[in-house]
């Protein structure tokens, strides 16, 4: 803090680019790479079949079925974004420690077992389940609100601002426990570890630069989140849309339930 390498995300950005070149800004990106696939489909999948389960499509059900979800993807999601934050975090050229995200997760677990792979596990786990409920309901409640219907000729710039939306509202909610996630993931990857836990790294984090550390990175992480989720959303509502056969259906037809469980009652066909 006493010599902050940069003043904010656009210095960041124009610093990395000057150092590195663009090839810079998509340091870390194999590990997302590996990981983001089956993390979305197993956020999607787990979020619909716990909404069936809960049998009626109400607010507190989607925030519960999108934290389910939020909860069990933890476990790809944790060893990702370890990964993620120290290749970003290393030095670059030759000194570099870790030649990509599954050597760097090989190091790790080889030095400190399980435990080390997993390290962030608890603070993860508090970010995503509230943070998830808030992304789904969120969702739910604009596609409502905008009248998101199959036949609708601005279906995808809706979908687009609903998913967007929903991604900021989702950081929003917990940003400050992705900034703990991070310093603790980060911990020790330059001299020896300073934190002892959660509690430990907010008390230190909070007395060494005050309530704004909680924030830092958020613009960066904003200016992410509404085009990445926007895509996401947008995407898995037409494939999905499309593989029920939606387009083929006259206006005005039932939607037949999902074979995985009973219908819902919802104003949405989508």
């Amino acid at each position: 803090m006493e010599k902050p390498q940069y003043r904010g995300t656009l210095h960041c950005f124009q610093a990395i680019i000057k150092q590195e070149s663009v090839l810079g800004l998509y340091r870390g990106l194999g590990s997302p790479l590996l990981g983001l696939t089956f993390i979305n489909a197993l956020v999607f999948g787990v979020q619909g079949n716990t909404l069936r389960a809960l049998g009626r499509d109400s607010p507190l059900n989607q925030f519960l079925a999108g934290a389910a979800a939020g909860a069990i993807q933890c476990v790809i999601c944790c060893p990702m974004e370890l990964a993620k934050t120290r290749l970003q975090l290393q030095e670059a050229g030759p000194a570099r420690t870790y030649r990509g995200p599954v050597d760097c997760l090989a190091q790790v677990y080889r030095r400190e077992g399980l435990r080390g792979v997993n390290r962030g596990m608890v603070s993860t786990l508090l970010r995503e389940t509230p943070s998830f409920g808030v992304y789904f309901l969120t969702y739910d409640v604009l596609t409502r609100a905008l009248g998101c219907e199959p036949g609708d000729r601005l279906l995808v710039p809706k979908l687009l601002l609903a998913g967007g939306t929903s991604g900021i509202a989702s950081w929003l909610s917990t940003y400050p426990l992705d900034v703990v996630k991070s310093r603790l993931q980060a911990d020790g990857l330059r001299g020896a570890p300073r934190y002892r836990g959660i509690v430990d790294c907010v008390r230190q984090s909070y007395r060494a630069e005050g309530w704004r550390v909680f924030t830092r990175g958020l613009a960066s992480t904003l200016l992410r989140a509404f085009p990445v989720n926007a895509a996401t959303f947008a995407t898995v509502t037409v494939v999905l849309s499309y593989a029920r056969g939606e387009e083929a259906r006259p206006e005005g037809d039932a939607v037949p339930a999902a074979p995985a469980g009973p219908a819902l009652a919802q104003p949405s066909s989508l």
